[in-house]
């Protein structure tokens, strides 16, 4: 059951951190619109507004959740510990295990919307974001592909010599297929290949070849329907695409892409670990930036909320370090989207037992 003194401090913490994101994002917008006047200048104004501000500022308060979680704890902490609120809720017999409780409340209301909107609400926001920048800012899509191979499925290999995504059209495609014993049992060449709709292709100037019973058959065509498990997004694969797939569609994508055999999808894995560890972030965070300003100090709160800050950027500094050995391959994207979360554990529990002495 929460008492009055702990939705006093849930009131608080949460009254304060969506009043940092206001805050933050309010100047955030000031230097994008700085940034991209010219772009915002041709674009449509309608545009402007609902496919791209109302997507991206979402977006990052969302990536940036941890910071505002750490400075609204220190500010209204600090506050607290000022006022000398916090010396009387101790003198009453209360433990600071107990104090605690609100604040853990806080970050797991916080960290429960961040996963949320992470993995399943932002993602397909992002789609009309990016779709925006690419047309009025910077294009960042790969529209082309050469020398594609994919394996589609086990026993099965596909070949494009060149793929055009403006036209959904690739060129000199064949497609081989292979029994258990690594024999080939069927190759379907054409000239060209064009995808409609979700694994659905249409091949023009094709031949067929079936190996059967060491006898070959052959067919041939001007044009077919045909289904193919796989679809332009699995070889062309563009730098921002893993922030529009919600987590299942991720998690799916990583599946099959290890099955294929592809090797550039680091970006996919560290992404589908990230949205995890920084979830954990706001509790671990939040028990940081309570420790820290618990204390009443003689200066004010300007010493803790400096701290925070420093303390909430070396974080997602660190982040951004271990983010890149696994895009090097120099460490797996489970290791390298933990080990902060790991170290500030460790900081966490110091300072946690430092302050309840």
């Amino acid at each position: 059951m929460f008492k009055i003194l702990d939705r006093y401090i849930i009131r608080k913490f949460l009254g304060t951190y969506i009043f940092a994101i206001i805050l933050l994002l309010a100047i955030v917008i000031m230097f994008d619109i700085n940034e991209k006047l010219d772009s915002f200048i041709k674009a449509p104004l309608k545009a402007t507004i609902f496919d791209y501000f109302l997507n991206f500022l979402p977006f990052f308060a969302n990536q940036f959740s941890p910071l505002f979680t750490f400075i609204a704890v220190i500010f209204f902490t600090s506050k607290l510990a000022g006022n000398s609120e916090i010396i009387a809720m101790l003198s009453t017999g209360m433990s600071f295990k107990r104090l605690l409780r609100p604040y853990m409340v806080s970050a797991a209301i916080i960290a429960a919307c961040t996963y949320v909107l992470s993995a399943y609400v932002i993602p397909p926001a992002n789609i009309k974001r990016i779709d925006y920048t690419n047309t009025y800012v910077k294009n960042k899509r790969v529209d082309y592909g050469t020398n594609i191979v994919l394996m589609v499925e086990p026993g099965q290999i596909a070949y494009m010599s060149r793929y055009d995504n403006i036209n959904k059209t690739g060129f000199r495609f064949s497609l081989e297929s292979f029994d258990k014993d690594k024999r080939l049992t069927s190759r379907l060449t054409a000239q060209t290949i064009k995808w409609d709709t979700l694994y659905q292709w249409q091949i023009y100037d094709y031949v067929q070849r079936d190996f059967r019973e060491d006898r070959e058959y052959i067919t041939k065509g001007r044009q077919r329907d045909t289904s193919i498990a796989f679809e332009p997004r699995d070889f062309l694969i563009s730098i921002e695409d893993h922030e529009k797939m919600t987590s299942p569609e991720l998690r799916e994508y990583i599946r099959h892409q290890k099955m294929r055999g592809v090797g550039n999808i680091k970006t996919f894995e560290v992404e589908n670990e990230r949205r995890y560890a920084m979830t954990a972030a706001a509790f671990i965070l939040t028990l940081i930036g309570m420790t820290l300003s618990v204390k009443k100090q003689k200066g004010g709160m300007g010493l803790n909320i400096g701290i925070g800050l420093v303390l909430s950027f070396s974080y997602i500094l660190f982040m951004t370090i271990t983010q890149s050995f696994a895009l090097t391959g120099a460490t797996s994207p489970f290791v390298a989207m933990w080990i902060p979360n790991m170290v500030y554990t460790v900081i966490a529990i110091v300072l946690y037992r430092r302050a309840a002495q």
